[in-house]
């Protein structure tokens, strides 16, 4: 195995040379993204006058024939490049484009896409059918297999070169600075093993480790180590170490996009390159949200309140909030709030965390919700002023799945719902705040339940003697089943193994019994001489007056002054008939719309847009996804159906019903989140 650092197209060029994709490759599969970063990287080259950019690896073995290569790794790149070379070539072939380079046409043509003696056989041999997509990009565009990745990939290259940018000429002087590492396997070494062992072995570098790479090399040395030493090295003590989650949040602040755990690398690279921002500027914002991100992370304001519900929210882990908290820490430092208006703030949150907990409202859109709040809470007036009552009045505003529950809803569910049965976190989070909330006399519950003190105690066991059979009267099965874990039965103990399955009068007058418990929650229960259906009915009303204390539901008199409208996303489960859509809000930008067809056909444009491919598929393979009555690949000529492009339909005259049907359909397809489309409605 030889390894040499080399000009991508000089590997690439030679009219003899041709390069197979073996069968146990995985099909070509780059996406438009990683297409657009790489023409962007094309486009940088060049009006930045970089002398080379470097293109990562390839490993290919010469199968004997010395014109012939496999390509063991890095088949994406070269297929890539390949099908952006023959854009240019069919561009110009065609007469759309010029050039000035001397012979340009031609080289493209000998060098790198056909066997100069058998003008038919393409340099570059793909996988069956993506070979068979790739021939067909040579013909008339009419016989392109338009459900090809292949295709989906050249036609977007054709698309985009003809805005020229940069000149052809000079495209193809950037694709001539590409650099790479090209790995040459020797004859006793076996191909198949290698490229098991090149997708199966070592540790990744994480998101954070590329985005450190990203932003300190090419730096000079004196600059590498001041900006690690004053800027990086405080953002990774900041973040306790875990700067990839932090930059994941910091990004959906700046971008208000949510970027997955996989792509924080290059949506941070994007982030940076579009802001054009220099780096001592950047690391210097990014260690101030660091600096908020750490108090998310461990309180120690000195605020007891403050920490309090941070320790809390930390307990809870409700990592969903954070994007939004970093904003109103901001405006903390800004002092646009004052430390009383953030404990609110933060206190506020909590609740409707809890309550929506208590009520078993789906978390699958909290994380939209709190992307957006900040935002939706400036659109009232476009200022910062009466911060709190807006929030207050955006929480209370939402329905159906981004609701907060009212004080009814709060109170039914916290009185019936097996509170033992839900999760750790949840039961003894509950159980703390019973105990210490109202006083300064608090007890450190979270220490002594982790260390193992504290425990959950049935008052009425799980396991009835004849004792408590008696003592619950002839429907002692029934009370046990309806009220066995709820919150009623529930408290806490230092001694549960005493405890055990003692009737009530033991549990209550034994040593360490309730009677002496130093606990709170055990002074109600010590007044009580029996425990029966009558008394956790009483415990159970009395806890819930508590919890509606402990956690109320806000009040404000604030009301915008512009009309606000009903607001739904496409996961709510919802009848929109006789509803009319004035506007739709999908990767976060909002577009107006009359009707629900028009919002149909954007919100498809949209997808589209991003991978061609799904939906092109559709009207030719549709054998699952049900979605064949929406899409089809032509018109017949009726005005029933709607171009989004390329000669894709929809059919227009589906009810609304089944338009949103369809696009949860495609939403699975493409993998996004249905809480993200949110439509605004007339009363």
């Amino acid at each position: 195995m030889k390894g040499s650092e080399e000009k991508f197209v000089f590997f690439m060029k030679g009219s003899d040379r041709h390069f197979i994709i073996p069968v146990y490759q995985r099909n070509y599969d780059w996406r438009l993204e990683n297409c657009k970063q790489l023409y962007n990287d094309l486009v940088k080259i060049i009006k930045k006058d970089l002398s080379s950019h470097f293109f990562g690896s390839l490993v290919s073995y010469n199968s004997g024939s010395d014109d012939e290569y496999l390509i063991i790794d890095g088949q994406q790149r070269l297929t890539t490049v390949t099908l952006l070379f023959l854009a240019m070539y069919n561009l110009i072939n065609r007469g759309v484009l010029s050039y000035k380079r001397p012979k340009l046409e031609e080289r493209i043509q000998k060098e790198f896409l056909l066997d100069e003696y058998n003008s038919w056989k393409t340099k570059i041999k793909l996988n069956k059918n993506d070979q068979l997509a790739f021939v067909k990009l040579f013909s008339d565009p009419s016989e392109h297999i338009r459900s090809s990745n292949v295709t989906v990939n050249y036609e977007y290259f054709y698309d985009r070169l003809q805005q020229e940018e940069i000149s052809i000429d000079d495209l193809y002087e950037a694709i001539c600075r590409l650099e790479f590492i090209h790995i040459r396997l020797e004859r006793d070494d076996n191909p198949q093993l290698i490229f098991e062992s090149l997708n199966s072995t070592g540790l990744d570098l994480s998101e954070g480790d590329k985005i450190r790479n990203f932003v300190l090399m090419g730096l000079t040395k004196e600059k590498q180590e001041n900006y690690y030493e004053n800027f990086w090295n405080k953002i990774e003590m900041n973040t306790n170490y875990d700067v990839s989650s932090f930059i994941r949040d910091y990004l959906s602040v700046k971008q208000q996009a949510i970027p997955s755990q996989k792509k924080i690398y290059s949506k941070f690279k994007e982030f940076v390159e579009q802001a054009n921002l220099q780096v001592e500027n950047l690391l210097s914002e990014m260690l101030a949200y660091a600096k908020r991100y750490r108090i998310l992370l461990e309180g120690n304001t000195k605020n007891k309140d403050f920490d309090g519900c941070v320790t809390r929210l930390n307990r809870l882990e409700t990592t969903v909030t954070r994007p939004f908290f970093l904003e109103v820490l901001r405006l903390l430092d800004e002092k646009k709030l004052t430390m009383a208006q953030v404990t609110e703030i933060f206190l506020i949150v909590e609740n409707y965390l809890f309550r929506r907990t208590i009520c078993s409202i789906s978390t699958s859109s909290l994380n939209k919700i709190f992307l957006a709040l900040h935002r939706d809470i400036l659109r009232y007036d476009g200022s910062e002023n009466d911060y709190v009552e807006k929030l207050k009045f955006s929480l209370l505003s939402k329905k159906e799945t981004a609701r907060f529950p009212d004080d009814k809803e709060f109170a039914r569910e916290f009185e019936t719902r097996p509170v033992y049965q839900m999760n750790s976190k949840n039961k003894i989070y509950i159980l703390e705040r019973l105990e210490n909330s109202g006083t300064s006399e608090d007890k450190d519950v979270y220490r002594h339940y982790d260390d193992g003190t504290y425990s959950i105690e049935h008052i009425m066991p799980q396991h009835l003697t004849p004792r408590w059979q008696k003592e619950l009267g002839d429907d002692y099965a029934k009370v046990q089943e309806e009220w066995l874990h709820r919150i009623a039965n529930l408290t806490l103990t230092a001694y549960n193994s005493s405890y055990s399955n003692n009737s009530f009068t033991e549990k209550k007058t034994m040593k360490n019994g309730f009677d002496e418990s130093g606990i709170r929650l055990n002074t109600w229960i010590a007044k009580k001489d029996k425990w029966t259906q009558a008394e956790l009915a009483e415990r159970s009303e009395y806890l819930a007056d508590k919890a509606l204390s402990i956690w109320p539901s806000p009040t404000t008199r604030y009301k915008p002054k512009e009309k606000q409208f009903d607001s739904y996303t496409l996961e709510d489960d919802v009848d929109f008939r006789g509803r009319s859509i004035v506007k739709f809000s999908f990767k976060n930008t909002e577009q107006p719309v009359s009707t629900w067809v028009e919002m149909f056909q954007r919100v498809v444009q949209i997808l589209y847009a991003e991978d061609k491919s799904i939906i092109a598929k559709i009207p030719f393979s549709d054998q699952e996804t049900g979605l064949s009555l929406h899409f089809k690949a032509n018109s017949d000529g009726s005005n029933k159906y709607l171009e989004i492009g390329d000669g894709i339909y929809i059919w227009t005259t589906t009810n609304t019903q089944s338009k949103l049907s369809g696009l949860k359909r495609l939403f699975k397809l493409y993998g996004e989140d249905p809480s993200d489309l949110a439509f605004y409605l007339r009363d």
